[in-house]
């Protein structure tokens, strides 16, 4: 499905009913936004955990602007500023109240930037992998000279330069870097030819290559009113613990949850145990 909001047209899925019955009664489930990640990556990768999660929650996929299944634009649009309000206007496009929140890595940096902007409009707040200012990217080159091959050293200069120039490479540097990613990575499991992502170079260059650079939303936290889990991978390279620990604690009443056995792409490596935490979180925090 599509939705024609502000300038652009948004690529958006729906999983789940948003009313399902109970007993005698029908009963209202809520909606949840899935923030993906990259930028430059697509909402696919989400799915196969999230959808699960469909028997508490109706659960809206979306690609931002210029990513997977959305329209193409002026490269310069595709900005973190446009992603948060592309969100609100699909918000309100499909006439929904309040929302809960859920990203992942960059997700997370959408959805810190929409629950600080639009507080009145998210009923719970998720945050996976991410961060709140601009300090990660020092820090995972750090890391990354720590724990990286050479040819993971060499491929992830594109990344930092924002200078991909083309999917192929962009998929090749995901490729390479997966066993930095995946704590639990297993080379002999990857189907890259049934894999459904559509990469956008455009926007992690704009992305990596200029606002990242300057992203700072960590002394507006105080101003989410939500319950909020952040959620962070003990061994993430690209978005490590202490961020999560760092976003937790500026947020008033945040709970924290540290995973133990996984890396950046923590639905990969523990995705179960994701799962009930979200499942968990949502429950207790009604």
């Amino acid at each position: 499905m599509r939705a024609k909001i502000r300038d652009t047209e948004i690529y958006f899925d729906v999983v789940g009913a948003g009313l399902v019955v109970d007993g005698a009664r029908l009963r209202s489930q809520p909606v949840a936004f899935i923030i993906h990640g990259g930028p430059g990556a697509d909402h696919t990768l989400d799915k196969p955990t999230f959808s699960l999660l469909s028997h508490k929650l109706q659960l809206v996929y979306f690609d931002h602007r210029g990513q997977g299944r959305s329209a193409r634009g002026v490269k310069e649009t595709y900005t973190l500023d446009n992603n948060v309000e592309d969100m609100e206007a699909l918000r309100q496009y499909l006439g929904l109240d309040k929302i809960v929140v859920l990203g992942s890595s960059y997700g997370g940096m959408v959805a810190l930037s929409y629950a600080i902007r639009y507080p009145q409009n998210v009923s719970h707040l998720v945050l996976i992998s991410t961060v709140a200012d601009s300090r990660f990217l020092t820090r995972a080159q750090e890391i990354l000279k720590e724990r990286g091959t050479e040819e993971q050293k060499a491929i992830a200069q594109r990344l930092w330069d924002g200078a991909f120039e083309n999917e192929e490479q962009l998929r090749e540097f995901f490729q390479v870097m997966m066993p930095l990613y995946s704590f639990t990575y297993d080379p002999n499991s990857l189907q890259p030819a049934s894999n459904p992502m559509i990469l956008s170079p455009d926007a992690i260059n704009v992305a990596f290559g200029g606002f990242l650079r300057s992203y700072s939303v960590l002394e507006e936290l105080h101003k989410i009113t939500s319950p909020t889990l952040v959620i962070g991978g003990r061994h993430d390279w690209i978005c490590p613990p202490e961020f999560s620990e760092e976003i937790a604690s500026k947020i008033p009443n945040a709970d924290l949850r540290i995973f133990e056995n996984s890396s950046h792409s923590i639905r990969v490596d523990e995705p179960e145990a994701l799962r009930d935490a979200i499942a968990g979180f949502l429950v207790y925090k009604q």
